[in-house]
C-alpha cells in the first residue's frame, strides 16, 4: 500500500509541475530589437513627451514605438500591478484624471 501512495504522489508532483513550465518563445520574438544583455529595450525618456497630455490609446501606440517597447499600459494611482519587472514594458502613469504624470520602463 505505502509503495501506491508513494507512486501516486510522484505522479502527482509530476503533473503539478508539468503544468509550471513554459514553451520556448525564441521564435516568435526573433524580430525584438534587444540589449547586450539579451533583454529588450525600452528607453522611458523617449516617452516623456507624453506627460500633462490626456491618456488615449494613439497616445500609448506613439509612446510605445518611440520608446522601443513591446508592450505598455496605462496605470491609473488606483490600479493594482504586480511587482514583476519587464524591461520590455512601457508603463505612462496617470492621476484620476488619466492625465500622464510619470513614464518608466517595467
Amino acid at each position: 500500500m505505502p509503495w501506491k501512495l508513494a507512486s501516486l504522489g510522484t505522479l502527482l508532483a509530476v503533473a503539478t509541475l508539468a503544468g509550471c513550465s513554459t514553451a520556448s518563445t525564441e521564435s516568435a520574438n526573433a524580430d525584438v530589437a534587444t540589449t547586450d544583455t539579451g533583454h529588450s529595450r525600452c528607453e522611458a525618456k523617449a516617452a516623456e513627451f507624453t506627460i500633462g497630455k490626456q491618456a488615449s490609446p494613439q497616445l500609448l501606440e506613439q509612446a510605445r514605438t518611440r520608446a522601443g517597447a513591446q508592450s505598455a499600459r496605462f496605470l491609473l494611482p488606483t490600479d493594482m500591478v504586480t511587482l514583476e519587472y519587464r524591461s520590455d514594458r512601457l508603463n505612462l502613469n496617470t492621476d484620476a484624471g488619466r492625465v500622464v504624470t510619470r513614464v518608466n520602463c517595467g
